[in-house]
């Protein structure tokens, strides 16, 4: 780029709906465009900074420091961290994503920024930003994130919220290493309730089934494997799950989540427990709440902010699960961002269409709706001639603002409409507006707070592309894809009037002006792509038909028009004074071409070619758009690489360029200069931003920026007179819709279409859109003239319809006689019709409406054949035996037959392959031996009996196929079916076998059913017989009902309507009727064959029934004479006439008669025939249930056989997961292990250098007095009292700050602040002050211990700050060894699972499953349920249960009688023992008498005979002993009234102290916290150890001091015995 000047942004406007955040208490920050925008909430003043990269992604600000970050959007983008207000980048942060970020977020403690990429590696990033470093990274963690949220309370927490999830990452630290972990939070169901996670890790046994299987978990039944797998499949079986869409942190660490279904929850993310706040669809919810879905969250000090659906905005107060509403307000559109200001002073929303309210309560208690923020895309922008001030910008929504020069919204309107194009008058202060629906509005911008619009004309059914003005404002052109140009009056007093149009060849991509006040002519250039059209317009008015004829066309005696043919097609063209500037597309260049000076003598039809004169290289994204500005000199080429381009016109190769617009999102859609050519304004196409450009001109062609201000001027000079005569026309002219259009304005406009209506109708925005049924004003104009020549030609018309309407009657008549006509004379439809090309229209419409009607009838006749050949293939051609059925002639009895489909090639081979194994195997069985032990077997059997044989055959048979004799030999043992091949080839053999018994069922289905033919085919002979016979008597007639034939069929006769044939089926129809034809024509005619036909009546011979048909011919006499006219010879011929007739009525009546007797007898027959079928029906029907049974039981064994193989499938797959698991488990086991030695090194060298930091504090403890031993004693404990004393910084700091934010005061208080230590070092500068000196003391010795002082202070702080580290690595160090147990246990876990799996698999190849028929009463079972279940019986050879009954009857037999033998012995043994122990009962007692002993007043008391004396002297002893009771009790009340006067004491001092000594612990609590976790365990240890030894030597003194008493109560009895003899004892003994 040649350095001839620059670009500056002056303002930039426009608003995404992206993101909003607040950046301190008054500013907020939003993006726009490739720039950040900040805002000052009360004073309204709005920064730019642009992006250092390729635009602006994902944007995060926090309030409390000042910070804000964004991303770049383009391949590996970077995070750029700034400060705010100074806008200092503090660095940048290049991380691994490859595409772009989709969220970031600031912790609010620390220098922290949280990321989360997009494709491919959707990778979740905690830096720190200060030093550019990443502190921890989670890759493959953000698939569906959405949103990420610090805790503001511990930056340690981070909350990912995905579009179906929701997750809490805890940053777990050791020193500076950091690592993430994540807590999946399970959301509720769409009903509100829990629904516990049951994916099983091992295989469980399920008794639902009669086998026994086991329960495998989905993954493993579906045969999903992978990391994938079960949560494909948990989504798939689970519940559909709530939608989290909002979030926000509470001061007690939780997390309040709104769901798009209404649900509010709490989530508590150390349990990872959530709580139901807000259940809509429960009957007591909150009305008001119940349309809410909770879109939008933020806590502030007044309860919960909620914004949902409708624009309602609630405050709630949460109790536990109690909530009401507070305060409630109502926006005017949808909220979906709603957050708080750090200082909890100002609430901002943001709505869908990017709309932001203001509320605060400092302000007002109203919600204040922001101006100058608005969202959508900018479709143009111009900037006004007539007001330098000001320029006008229009929204693809149909917002139009105007903007001061500033970019100070200073009033919008909005139009209601799909805008396309702009452009501004320089003679008036009002604005054009094409829209999409073809209008043209005309908008003043007079009053700038509030634009009005003042007329409207609808030009096309197609959307205004292209508007522009001429730069005097004499014409309004427009274009659009019609190739229609309509020129308008753009004088306010002609009311835009429409002077008329043109057509040029193509559509209009681009127009340009240039006035040209010599000549009085303005030039228009049109182009239509690699054709220019240069139209030539005189300044002056445009009236009369000279100009414009009836229908608006413009002639061309007013229009001039050059047509110019480019090499290239075109994009963007404007229109110089003799020269073209171009941009082409295909080549990517910008082109000037000079336009030939002298173009009088060229017609319109001729093309010009040209050729450019120069080229140079333009935007590398295309298509690009152009603009000239107004003084000439300057060309300004936008694309879509968002670049602005400034080139001289004189030498295009120099330009100034500025990237104002972002690439990726379309680049720049317009561009337009100023009328001083001093400001630019750019339209961003899809990132909607407006940016407002000042072009600075330096160095030695700065002349030219006053070439461009002096052209200015002189044209505001030469505009004023006509602006102050045009600009109050514009002022008076209502606004459009308020005040009727006078009829004079109407014909003045052309015809144009005006409407009366309020601008609070409802049609008034339907008079904005236009619909394509409302006419333009060129429809309008043709009808208007249409109107106007039926009016003056209507006599004319009258005169000329009457003569048409006879001669139509004429017509009529005619064609009435014709049609009574013959068919010869009568004349054809087409030759009395005397409009011929009208008939030919309409037939030929007749003809086209016939085909088109055709084609459908042909295409829904080919899909309905479809359907019916699909339909006729699947149920009969596919079926080699048609479903019949057989009918009994004396019963109701039906049998059907089994329909069978042909087998398919791969079922046969499969069948063969199958075949010929089991031939293999056999044959390999056989000679193995095995067909030799199967032999000594079969003989041992045979010696049991051919009874007992044949009963255990069939107690193991699986089906009763075998008795119908279609088993398949090639059948495997149940027995011996151990693999799945097995299985699977006995289903192919066991479906042979149903084929086949169907089959065989079949053929004796299709014996009975010609039975039942050759039945009916007898009694078609009687009935022929009887015909002949004349006989009457009704006749038993056996037929085959509907029911006997096929299955139906459609039949061809039952459709009455024509049958339609395919092209193919036709061709077939007549190939079959020309071979017929043939087939005839061969045959030939033979004569001789026909005449012994016709001779014979048809019949070669004569039959014995056909005597009946005999009659005998009268003589021809008989007939022409009468009876005495005979001879005698006729009368000898009568007479043998007589006798034959006479002899053949008798032969007939014998035949009569054998015939009868015959019929009595085949009736006879047929009955005993049908008699016969019923019975052998009888015996079909229950051969067919015999059939049936076995079908059934042979499906049965497949559909076993078929769930055992995908039970050993599912047992398979689950196996493969388990191993699956087993390893990675065992992967992530050593993982931790290997993180677990390297924390516990880390932590050793830690604790060392912890060790010698400790030992350096107490080391300057000891060397205090050291150090001062040259100071007095007494001073010395002065200072030692003052060196122990510490100023309480952190306590101060959180009293003077508890109020400025929500979270900020308990944040303080639950750790230390990162700056703890300058603040002690700030405070230890109050303590340093010389005032504070003891008395008498020398200034060097304060300062040294001042030095001393601070010394240990820093020492302490380093000591703290250590013994928190040392915290932090142990917990770090114990998670992670918790982890390894987890890791342990899963591997036990999996392990114990997959070996179960296999005991399982082992258990089924051992415990089969068999088939059995089982005879009536063979297994006894209860009959308390009402399916009998045999779960607990047990297969055995019936020989096992017979030699064990034997075995049990011989054994019992052999108890009886030992038990009757010893049974008198066992009688004598009892009571000898009763007897025996009675005897020792009675000794014990006699012992103890003799032993009992009794003190010597016992003694007296026995001998006292007085009972009297005996009663005093117990009471007397009673009360003493009650005295000294009462005496004890009073001396200890006493003693413990003493202890607890000395108690209260105690409390009172205790509680005195409590504070200092809480606050103490407190502090000291993090300082030793970590140091004494080791010294504890070493004391807990040594502490157990003791207690060992000394419960040893408990136990061992114990042992010692019972052997002790065992020898001293021996001894004492030893001695007792001694003193105290007893005669009976010593003879007892």
């Amino acid at each position: 780029m040649d350095d001839i000047g620059s670009l500056e942004v002056r303002w930039i406007q426009g608003f995404t709906n992206k993101s909003i955040e607040f950046v301190d208490n008054k500013t907020v920050c939003y993006t726009c465009g490739i720039n950040i925008c900040f805002l000052n909430l009360e004073t309204k003043k709005l920064n730019v900074l642009q992006s250092p990269g390729r635009g602006v992604g994902a944007l995060t600000a926090n309030g409390n420091n000042g910070t804000f970050a964004f991303s770049e959007e383009k391949l590996s983008p970077s995070i750029f961290v700034y400060i705010f207000p100074e806008l200092q980048l503090k660095n940048e942060l290049k991380g691994a994503a490859q595409l772009d970020y989709t969220s970031l977020t600031l912790s609010t403690d620390g220098p922290y920024l949280g990321c989360c990429s997009s494709l491919p590696d959707h990778t979740i990033t905690v830096w720190n930003w200060e030093n550019a470093e990443p502190i921890c990274t989670q890759p493959h963690a953000g698939q569906d994130v959405t949103s990420l949220a610090f805790n503001p309370l511990n930056w340690l927490q981070l909350c990912a919220l995905g579009s179906t999830s929701l997750t809490v990452w805890s940053i777990q630290k050791s020193a500076s290493f950091h690592v993430l972990k994540p807590s999946v939070i399970e959301l509720p169901t769409t009903d509100g309730f829990f629904v516990e996670k049951s994916v099983p890790t091992s295989q469980t046994v399920s008794d639902k089934l009669p086998d026994f299987s086991l329960e495998m978990p989905p993954s493993a039944i579906s045969g999903l494997r992978g990391d994938n797998a079960e949560h494909i499949v948990t989504k798939l079986c689970t519940k559909a799950r709530l939608t989290p869409c909002a979030i926000c942190w509470t001061p007690t660490s939780k997390l309040f989540v709104g769901c798009v279904e209404g649900f509010l929850l709490l989530v508590d993310p150390e349990s990872l427990s959530v709580t139901v706040i807000f259940n809509p669809t429960t009957a007591d919810a909150i009305r008001e709440l119940r349309q809410s879905n909770f879109r939008g969250l933020t806590l502030g000090r007044n309860g919960l902010i909620a914004v949902g659906q409708e624009g309602v905005v609630h405050c709630l107060q949460i109790e536990v699960t109690q909530i009401n509403i507070t305060q409630t307000w109502t926006l005017e559109e949808p909220v979906t961002t709603v957050m708080y200001s750090p200082d909890c002073e100002t609430l901002l929303f943001s709505s869908q269409t990017g709309q932001v309210y203001v509320l605060n309560s400092s302000w007002s208690d109203e919600i204040v709706k922001l101006p100058d923020v608005l969202s959508g895309n900018f479709v143009t922008a111009a900037l006004s001639h007539t007001d330098k001030n000001i320029c006008v910008s229009v929204t693809d929504s149909g917002a139009l603002q105007l903007w001061s020069a500033d970019g100070v919204c200073l009033g919008s309107l909005s139009l209601q409409a799909e805008v396309t194009s702009l452009a501004c008058c320089p003679i008036a202060q009002y604005a054009a507006v094409g829209t999409a629906s073809g209008d043209v509005l005309f908008v003043d911008l007079n009053g700038q707070q509030q634009p009005c619009l003042v007329h409207r004309v609808h030009l096309y059914h197609t959307p205004v592309d292209q508007l522009v003005f001429d730069q005097e404002g004499h014409y309004l052109l427009t274009g659009a894809s019609d190739s229609y140009i309509y020129v308008l009056d753009a004088r306010p007093s002609e009311t835009f009037s429409v002077i008329g149009y043109t057509v040029v060849a193509g559509p209009v991509l681009s127009l340009s002006t240039q006035c040209i006040r010599d000549s009085e002519q303005v030039k228009v250039l049109v182009c239509t792509g690699q054709e220019l059209t240069v139209l030539s317009l005189p300044t002056r008015e445009l009236s009369g038909p000279d100009c414009v004829d009836r229908h608006g066309c413009l002639s061309t005696l007013v229009l001039k028009v050059s047509r110019y043919e480019v090499p290239h097609p075109l994009e963007s063209c404007v229109l110089g004074l003799s020269e073209v500037f171009a941009y082409c597309q295909e080549r990517k260049s910008l082109q000037r071409f000079e336009l030939p000076q002298d173009t009088d003598g060229l017609s319109s039809e001729q093309v010009v070619q040209l050729k450019p004169q120069q080229e140079v290289r333009g935007h590398p994204l295309g298509p690009a758009s152009l603009s000239l500005s107004p003084h000439q000199l300057w060309l300004a080429s936008v694309g879509r690489d968002g670049l602005l381009l400034i080139r001289e016109t004189a030498s295009m190769e120099r330009h100034i360029e500025l990237q104002c617009h972002l690439r990726r999102l379309g680049g720049v859609r317009s561009v337009a200069f100023s009328a001083d050519s001093q400001t630019l304004l750019t339209a961003g196409f899809k990132d909607g931003a407006l940016v407002c450009t000042d072009l600075r001109i330096k160095g030695t062609d700065a002349g030219k920026a006053d070439e461009a201000r002096k052209y200015s001027q002189s044209m505001n000079r030469f505009l004023k007179t006509i602006f102050n005569a045009e600009n109050p026309v514009l002022i008076d002219l209502p606004e459009w819709g308020q005040e009727a259009v006078e009829p004079e304005e109407s014909e003045a406009s052309g015809g144009a279409d005006t409407v009366d209506v309020t601008e609070q109708d409802e049609s008034y925005n339907s008079l904005l859109s236009a619909p394509p049924s409302h006419p333009t004003w060129l429809e309008s104009r043709r009808e208007a003239v249409i109107k106007e020549d039926n009016e003056q030609y209507s006599e004319t018309k009258k005169n000329l319809r009457n003569p048409i309407k006879k001669l139509l009657d004429d017509i009529q008549e005619i064609m009435r006689e014709n049609e009574n006509l013959p068919n010869i004379e009568c004349l054809e439809q087409q030759e009395l019709n005397p409009d011929v090309e009208e008939q030919r229209r309409l037939e030929a419409t007749v003809e086209q409406e016939v085909t088109r009607v055709r084609n459908e009838i042909e295409l829904e006749i080919l899909a309905k054949c479809y359907v019916s050949d699909v339909l006729r293939r699947e149920r009969w051609g596919s079926k080699t035996v048609k479903g019949k059925a057989v009918k009994a002639f004396y019963s109701e009895q039906q049998v059907r037959n089994y329909p069978l489909k042909e087998r398919t090639d791969k079922e046969v081979e499969d069948l063969h392959r199958v075949q010929n194994m089991r031939k293999i195997e056999m044959a390999a069985c056989t000679q193995s031996g095995l067909k030799k032990s199967s032999n000594t077997t079969r003989v041992k059997e045979a010696e049991q009996g051919e009874e007992g044989h044949d009963a255990e055959s069939a107690a193991v048979t699986r089906s009763c196929s075998a008795q119908l004799g279609c088993s398949n030999p090639y059948v495997y043992d149940q027995f011996c079916l151990q693999t799945t091949e097995q299985r699977i080839n006995q289903i192919i053999l066991l479906q042979d076998v149903i084929y086949r018994i169907k089959t065989a069922f079949n053929a004796d289905f299709e014996a009975a059913l010609q039975q039942k033919e050759t039945v009916k085919h007898k009694d078609r002979q009687i009935r022929e017989t009887m015909l002949e016979l004349d006989m009457s008597e009704e006749l038993w007639e056996p037929g085959l009902t509907t029911s006997e034939q096929e299955d139906e069929q459609e039949d061809d006769s039952e459709i009455k309507a024509e049958k339609y044939l395919t092209p193919e089926q036709t061709e077939e129809e007549e190939r079959k009727k020309l071979e017929e034809q043939q087939r005839l024509a061969a045959k030939g005619d033979d004569a001789r064959e026909r005449a012994l036909d016709d001779m014979m009546d048809g019949v070669r011979e004569l039959k014995k029934k056909d005597i009946l048909k005999m009659e005998i011919p009268p003589p021809e006499f008989v007939l022409i004479k009468p009876d005495n006219q005979w001879s005698e010879e006729e009368k000898q011929v009568y007479k043998e006439y007589e006798k034959r007739t006479k002899d053949l009525s008798e032969e007939k009546e014998k035949y009569k008669k054998s015939m009868e007797t015959e019929i009595k007898k085949q009736q006879e027959s047929n009955r005993d025939a049908a008699e016969r079928f019923d019975e052998a029906l009888t015996k079909l029907l229950k051969k067919k249930l015999k059939c049936e049974m076995a079908i059934y039981q042979e499906e049965l064994t497949i559909t076993y056989l078929g769930y055992s193989v995908l039970v050993e499938d599912g047992m398979r797959n689950r196996e493969l997961e388990l191993k699956l698991k087993l390893e990675k488990a065992f992967a992530y086991k050593a993982a931790i292990r290997e993180e677990v030695k390297r924390r516990e090194e880390e932590l050793e060298l830690f604790h060392e250098s912890y060790d010698s930091a400790v030992a350096e504090d107490e080391a300057l403890d000891k060397e205090f007095r050291k150090e001062f031993s040259d100071v007095r004693s007494h001073v010395i404990d002065r200072l030692h009292k003052l060196f122990k004393s510490r100023h309480r910084v952190q306590k101060m700091s959180t009293q003077a700050d508890n109020s400025s934010s929500l979270f900020k005061e308990q944040r303080l208080c639950g750790s230390l602040a990162p700056d703890a230590l300058g603040n002690m070092l700030k405070a230890m500068d109050e303590l340093d002050a010389l005032e504070n000196a003891p008395e008498g003391m020398k200034i060097q010795i304060w300062e040294r211990f001042c030095l001393f002082r601070r010394t240990k202070v820093e020492i302490e702080q380093k000591v703290k700050v250590k013994a928190l580290t040392l915290a932090e690595m142990n917990a770090f160090l114990q998670k992670r060894r918790d982890e390894d147990s987890a890791a342990q246990q899963e591997i036990k876990n999996l392990s114990d699972g997959l070996e179960s799996l296999h005991r399982e698999k082992n258990r089924l190849l051992t415990d089969i499953m068999v088939q059995v028929m089982l005879k009536q009463d063979q297994v006894k079972l209860s009959t308390t349920d009402l399916t009998a279940g045999h779960t607990d019986s047990v297969l055995i050879n019936s020989s096992v249960l017979e030699k064990l009954n034997t075995t049990s009857r011989t054994l019992g037999e052999q108890n009886i009688a030992f038990l009757e033998k010893c049974k008198y012995i066992d009688q004598l043994q009892w009571e000898h023992r009763m007897v025996g122990m009675q005897i020792e009962d009675l000794n014990t007692k006699a012992r103890d008498i003799q032993m009992f002993r009794l003190l010597l007043k016992q003694q007296d008391y026995l001998v006292e005979t007085d009972p009297d004396m005996h009663g005093e002297t117990t009471t007397v002893i009673q009360e003493k002993a009650d005295l000294r009771n009462v005496g004890q009790r009073i001396n200890t009340i006493e003693q413990l009234n003493k202890r607890a006067a000395e108690k209260d004491e105690k409390s009172a001092t205790v509680e005195q102290q409590l504070p200092d000594r809480t606050e103490t612990v407190a502090q000291m609590t993090h300082i030793y916290e970590a140091s004494a976790s080791e010294e504890d365990q070493a004391a807990e240890t040594e502490e157990l150890y003791q207690e060992i030894l000394y419960r040893k030597n408990l136990e061992d003194l114990a042992r010692a001091q019972r052997d002790e008493m065992a020898f001293l109560w021996a001894e004492v009895e030893r001695l007792r015995m001694k003193n105290f003899p007893s005669m009976d004892q010593l003879n007892y003994n």
